[in-house]
């Protein structure tokens, strides 16, 4: 292979270890090894990092979180509260299977898991154990219900990798779909059997009737109508992906002023800031994760582990399968944004040589990764429900783990039957 600059590598692990944020971590990493790399100028550094900024499909990130920001001040989130439970709120545990579908509904609505488990966390958290629930499974529930958020259109994860791998956005909307709804019936599945063991009853004695049903479903109709807009927009060319996110924040808006009149101008500077800072955290590391990208392109990197991957299997399963043990471990250490950013140039060129499908590829990557945001020592959604709510990260760990099988079992299924994933984009818009 030649010459091999690893140590940059080993800085960036060593920072990890001590609990530096991996942003910076990431940055520090790089610029230590533009400093000492002899022939590169030290402006290049600067370059790299402002280079990621300059896409106009990235632009879709700050404004799905800016509407998923006004749509929890204008009511909707509520109103989708109170659809969720009318529809599940009788069965066995039914708070924390509200929590579920509350969390596939706004599947549509936010694009971000840890913007999702902090809503929930506040919103849910506190009246579930307040109802005899145990906090570490209440933590559990909400952190896991979080990772359906990102992968029903639109998630950022989704919008990320297309960046990455020159993959159409529109059809991985589509294609994250039924991976979705598998994951929340995986979830409800195994939430339903942890709460009749240990008794967690349902909020309420009977079904809420179709009356009650029909009255929250006029009342979530201008919610549950964005996600198909978006759709429908994005498969018919009415706007791309990018501007669909802008449409959705004017939606969103019109809905919280005028339908719902719920939003207020007074609103407006907390809504603002609350986006700004979630955007600010994720393009943070994908500016980082751009320069320290730079390093592992000059040292061919990629190309060489794309080598030792293609020559360790022929067969694209066992490929799959290595590559979601890979994933699964990397998970564990690294946020999903940032190992994304890093693996997705490696690992794309070696799938679709082996012939497989770029669009069930980043769903099978994105599901991956965003489960390692409910699993110890990194997962930043496991961390923000339990902050919030005060759980130890053993008891989170210890009854969060039927739910991460089943979401593990869910990526398996997608994993190794390609067309829950390719079906729908294919039907409706053609082979890619």
């Amino acid at each position: 292979m030649g010459e091999l600059t690893l140590w940059p590598i080993w800085v960036l692990l060593g920072l990890m270890a001590l609990n530096v944020p991996v942003a910076f971590a990431m940055g520090i990493a790089a610029l230590a090894f533009f400093v000492s790399a002899e022939g590169l100028p030290l402006e290049i550094f600067a370059q790299r990092i402002l280079a990621p900024t300059d896409s106009f499909p990235l632009l879709a990130v700050p404004f799905f979180i800016l509407a998923g920001s006004i749509m929890n001040r204008a009511g909707i989130t509520q109103r989708l509260m109170n659809l969720a439970d009318a529809l599940v709120g009788h069965t066995v545990g039914g708070l924390a299977q509200a929590n579920v579908v509350l969390a596939t509904l706004m599947g549509g609505l936010s694009a971000s898991a840890n913007a999702e488990a902090a809503m929930q966390a506040k919103m849910l958290g506190p009246e579930m154990i307040r109802r005899g629930y145990a906090p570490g499974f209440t933590a559990a529930v909400i952190a896991c219900a979080a990772v359906i958020t990102p992968i029903i259109p639109p998630g950022i994860g989704l919008v990320v990798y297309g960046f990455l791998a020159d993959v159409s956005v529109g059809r991985l909307f589509l294609g994250g779909v039924v991976p979705g709804i598998l994951l929340a019936a995986a979830l409800m599945v195994t939430t339903w059997l942890v709460s009749r063991r240990r008794g967690f009853l349902a909020s309420r004695d009977r079904f809420a009737g179709m009356p009650a049903l029909g009255k929250a479903f006029r009342e979530a109709a201008w919610a549950l109508t964005i996600p198909v807009y978006i759709l429908v927009g994005i498969r018919y060319g009415i706007f791309t992906p990018t501007e669909a996110g802008a449409m959705t924040v004017v939606y969103a808006l019109l809905v919280g002023f005028f339908a719902h009149r719920e939003l207020k101008v007074a609103d407006l500077p907390a809504i603002l800031t609350e986006a700004v800072l979630a955007t600010a955290t994720v393009m943070l590391i994908i500016c980082a994760a751009g320069s320290f990208g730079f390093y592992m392109a000059w040292e061919r990197i990629p190309p060489r582990l794309a080598r030792v991957l293609a020559a360790a299997t022929a067969d694209p399963l066992v490929l799959l399968m290595l590559v979601n043990l890979l994933l699964l471990v990397i998970g564990m250490l690294l946020e999903g944004t940032a190992a994304l950013i890093l693996l997705a140039p490696i690992l794309v060129p070696v799938a679709v040589g082996l012939g497989i499908d770029p669009v069930h590829f980043g769903l099978v990557l994105v599901v991956n990764l965003t489960i390692g945001g409910v699993t110890p020592p990194v997962g930043t959604m496991m961390y923000t429900a339990c902050s919030i709510l005060g759980v130890k990260l053993t008891r989170f760990t210890i009854e969060g783990a039927p739910l991460i099988a089943a979401m593990i079992g869910v990526l398996a299924l997608i994993t190794f039957y390609p067309p829950l994933v390719t079906a729908l984009p294919n039907a409706l818009m053609g082979r890619g």
